[in-house]
């Protein structure tokens, strides 16, 4: 690899570093969005503890995400590379997300759910190893606070198109092939993506720059000393962290809304179609806005759109459903913005401290803040299982349970007024997140 940043980076670059949003975008949306249901509706798991079995294995990525961020920086001091992180990483994602939902059918409750746990727990692992230097590498290919906004928008353009095929087409499998064998087929269609989408960015980077090897940062004390002084990182940490929980309760709501609240499994995908199209489109857009106004100034109006958009899903079951798709494909546009400022914003601030300290911060930066996304996305579906029981929900092996009033309620609530607040919260908090670091 090169040992010069580039100011500006070949459009090829930017594609195949994009693709490894194949792999975030696959593990990041389809255990959120069937996760819960496959526990739930195929094993009989009750709601909370179906929610806490999402969480637990994420959780550990709370502790281990920053130590793999340390071993990724070791490896980039010593050999020049973090490339192999993402490819033992991604192969491990791959392997283990077909057997995340290859249902071994114990025939007891409790041996099943123990296998769902000890399988995420191990896929979870193996993704901390691609994430954290994937979300490391923008700050080390490029110099330019420009560059990196558009390699962003690249990425999250992507992530976008991840997000409708993962979305989309792993409900659309298990609703046509049914049961248990839609879930094993739809875990290992989507494992082949992800095995594509790390295959693409390991080759792809091959010939990218990397920053200067400053020193190391390793130990737990340096490592809380780094967050202590971090201010900017701190703030902007905990807007990322309380949307993410927003996010991962709306992911895992969406199966129960379109057969509960709208009246069919079928109009999942399509939820999901006109959520991401919108995205899509607004992906060249943000950028734009963010340089004529200021990033900060684009990542409060993009959350205010998705906020707005969830709270007006709340009248599904008395609008048309052609309203409540307007209101998703409102959502779709406010989750592209909020997905690429944060995205944008942080290379930003990792150069400015490694350039105060002189000291490599890419890869505990990126192991703290994928440990925050993760622990976000992992409590949604444990709130939104919360949720159900709290309504009432019934659990079964075969999703033929009818469901109370108060259970529909429960899931409306879940996906509306819950993660909208949560979304909202972010605006107070871009008040002082990065105020005088990023304009």
């Amino acid at each position: 690899m090169a040992t010069l940043p580039a100011r500006t980076l070949p459009a090829r670059t930017r594609l195949l570093y994009s693709f490894g949003s194949f792999t975030t975008g696959s593990f990041g949306t389809v255990p959120g969005l069937l996760l819960l249901p496959y526990l739930t509706d195929t094993m009989a798991v009750p709601g909370v503890a179906a929610g806490l079995i999402v969480l637990v294995p994420k959780a550990w990525d709370v502790v281990f995400n920053p130590i793999a961020g340390r071993l990724s920086d070791s490896s980039l001091a010593k050999r020049g590379s973090r490339r192999r992180f993402l490819l033992f990483g991604g192969i491990g994602v791959a392997v283990l997300f077909a057997a995340l939902f290859a249902h071994p059918g114990f025939g007891k409750v409790g041996l099943d759910a123990t296998y769902v746990v000890v399988a995420f727990f191990l896929c979870a692992t193996a993704y901390a190893f691609f994430q954290v230097p994937y979300n490391a590498l923008p700050a080390e290919i490029t110099d330019s606070p420009d560059e990196r906004t558009r390699l962003t928008s690249w990425r999250i353009g992507i992530l976008a198109v991840a997000i409708l095929v993962g979305g989309g087409g792993a409900p659309a499998i298990t609703d046509s092939i049914g049961g248990v064998t839609g879930y094993r087929v739809m875990g290992v269609v989507v494992g082949l993506i992800i095995l594509g989408g790390t295959l693409g960015v390991f080759y792809g980077l091959r010939g990218a720059p990397v920053g200067s090897l400053r020193p190391n940062t390793v130990g737990r004390k340096q490592l809380l000393a780094t967050m202590r002084a971090w201010r900017p990182f701190r703030w902007l940490l905990g807007v990322y962290f309380v949307q993410a929980l927003g996010v991962g309760t709306v992911l895992a709501g969406i199966s129960y809304f379109a057969r509960n609240v709208l009246g069919s499994a079928s109009y999942q995908s399509i939820l999901f179609a006109v959520f991401v199209g919108p995205a899509l489109l607004m992906m060249p857009v943000w950028p734009r806005i963010g340089r004529r106004w200021g990033k900060l100034a684009g990542f409060r109006i993009a959350t205010v759109a998705f906020a707005v958009a969830l709270v007006g899903m709340l009248g599904a079951r008395i609008f048309p459903a052609g309203l409540t798709f307007v209101f998703s494909g409102l959502a779709g546009i406010g989750y592209a913005g909020i997905s690429v400022f944060p995205l944008a914003i942080l290379p930003d601030l990792i150069s400015a401290e490694e350039e105060r300290t002189g000291e490599t911060r890419a890869g505990v930066a990126a192991g703290v803040w994928t440990a925050s996304e993760t622990l976000g996305l992992a409590l949604g579906p444990g709130l939104f299982g919360l949720i159900l029981s709290i309504g009432g929900y019934v659990s079964s092996k075969d999703s033929s349970a009818v469901q109370t009033h108060g259970a529909v309620t429960a899931i409306l609530i879940g996906c509306t007024i819950v993660p909208g607040v949560l979304i909202a919260l972010g605006i107070p908090l871009l008040r002082k997140s990065v105020l005088g670091t990023v304009q």
